[in-house]
């Protein structure tokens, strides 16, 4: 379903409805293909097309929900949807009124549709099998496009449409031993891939070499942007929702009562203007640009959803108060510098299940994994077990930070419960005079 043919379908909806009913129509598109590798070679592939329909309907301060899958026939599709929103008519009479009911009941229009350079996957899958001959890849590609549409009996219509590609992939050597990379965007660059390829298959070899203990205490490190990202997505957990700081539950709450900060160096933004997400909410409301959080190590901002502003009297700036298209600001290291300046300590490329350990303290604890390695001198030693940290943010972001990636990643949510997801991050590497290891 185009753009068009939604736009003329939400018409006809709305044509049935009655009194002071407002029905808000959401459409999720999506066409995509997933190639799952093992061993290096296509073991599975397939394409998905979904189409799905969420309707809101309310009338006066009470509001309904539901969705349903559509097929792609007109006529079939129609007769689905009528019957959902008869179902809705049914059951609005018996909810009760909703105090956070928040519609945008300006009506406004846009249309985005994100250029990109992505491959066709069985041309990017063959250039992936071939860089990676004699490797054991093992990995999922997914491509293709995503849109989001919404219609309403006001007047609203937006349409948003992108097309975007997403390599996620480890090089296996033996029992637990491992190294991970992603690649994703929206222009396709195989020598992008070969180049982040050759420093996998390096740190495969150095993942060959006896492992390292080390004693539970405090080392000097460098995360790479996927360490990172686990970081950012602890933050992402009530730390920018406006309603959580209202409700003192924000894991930066010492930061909101003006206790605690993080380096000055550390921005963090939320950035719609992406081109992954909607510039617009399911209730109708237009987002901005971009949303500030924290800048020179300071709060700057939260995230408000249609019902957070309506319970705390703010204005709307984003669908969700979790971001979807979080950046943090780059700082001056160089990549070629980076073992340079870390001289001994840990090289750590991924962290893995990462929890709160104490929210009051911006403390987290999680473990290391694929391709963790042990420098010394500048030089990468030998790769280490797996260790736990437990560690406050207020240190990694702040009084510990020593430096961040001049070059950043973007780096895409592989996430697919309910379709591909459109969440990412733009995130550097960061430099930091030590993070605590428990066992």
């Amino acid at each position: 379903m185009r753009m068009e043919a939604f736009f003329g379908f939400a018409e006809q909806l709305c044509d049935g409805l009655c009194g002071n009913e407002i029905l808000f129509a959401n459409l999720a598109r999506e066409s995509s293909d997933f190639v799952r590798l093992n061993q290096n070679r296509v073991r599975q592939a397939g394409h998905v097309r979904a189409l799905a329909l969420t309707l809101t309907l309310s009338g006066g301060a009470k509001q309904v929900e539901g969705s349903c899958d559509l097929s792609g026939d007109p006529d079939q599709d129609l007769a689905r949807a009528r019957t959902l929103l008869a179902g809705l008519r049914a059951r609005l009479a018996h909810v009760p009124e909703d105090p956070y009911l928040n519609l945008s009941l300006q009506p406004t229009r846009s249309e985005r549709r994100a250029s990109a350079c992505a491959p066709a996957s069985h041309s990017a899958v063959e250039t992936l099998i071939a860089a990676a001959d004699g490797l054991d890849l093992v990995g999922i590609w997914a491509s293709g496009e995503m849109a989001d549409g919404l219609a309403s009996s006001l007047g609203h219509r937006h349409w948003h449409e992108s097309v975007s590609f997403h390599l996620d992939w480890s090089l296996y050597l033996e029992g637990d031993k491992a190294v991970k990379g992603v690649y994703s965007g929206f222009r396709w660059e195989p020598d992008c891939l070969r180049r982040r390829l050759a420093t996998l298959t390096d740190g495969l070899r150095a993942m060959a070499r006896p492992a390292k203990t080390l004693e539970p205490g405090r080392y000097r490190a460098y995360l790479a942007p996927s360490a990172v990202q686990e970081l950012m997505d602890m933050l992402a957990w009530g730390g920018f929702d406006l309603k959580s700081h209202r409700t003192h539950q924000t894991p930066l709450l010492r930061m909101v009562r003006g206790e605690r900060a993080f380096d000055p160096r550390i921005s963090i933004r939320e950035e719609h203007k992406r081109g992954l997400v909607p510039t617009f909410t399911p209730e109708g409301f237009l987002l901005p640009p971009h949303v500030d959080l924290i800048t020179a190590g300071q709060l700057a901002g939260c995230l408000v959803d249609a019902r957070t502003a309506r319970e705390f009297g703010a204005a709307v700036n984003a669908s969700s108060g979790a971001p979807a298209s979080l950046a943090l600001a780059p700082g001056a290291l160089e990549e070629c510098d980076i073992l340079a300046r870390l001289g001994t300590g840990l090289w750590i490329g991924h962290l893995w299940y990462c929890n709160w350990s104490d929210p009051n303290d911006c403390r987290v604890t999680g473990m290391t994994r694929f391709g963790t390695y042990w420098v010394e001198n500048g030089e990468i030693v030998a790769p280490v077990k797996v260790m736990r940290f437990d560690d406050s943010l207020y240190h990694l972001l702040g009084d510990r930070l020593e430096d961040l990636t001049a070059a950043r990643e973007l780096l895409m949510s592989p996430q697919t419960y309910d379709g591909r997801s459109s969440d990412s991050a733009v995130l550097p590497g960061i430099l930091v005079a030590g993070i605590d290891l428990t066992l």
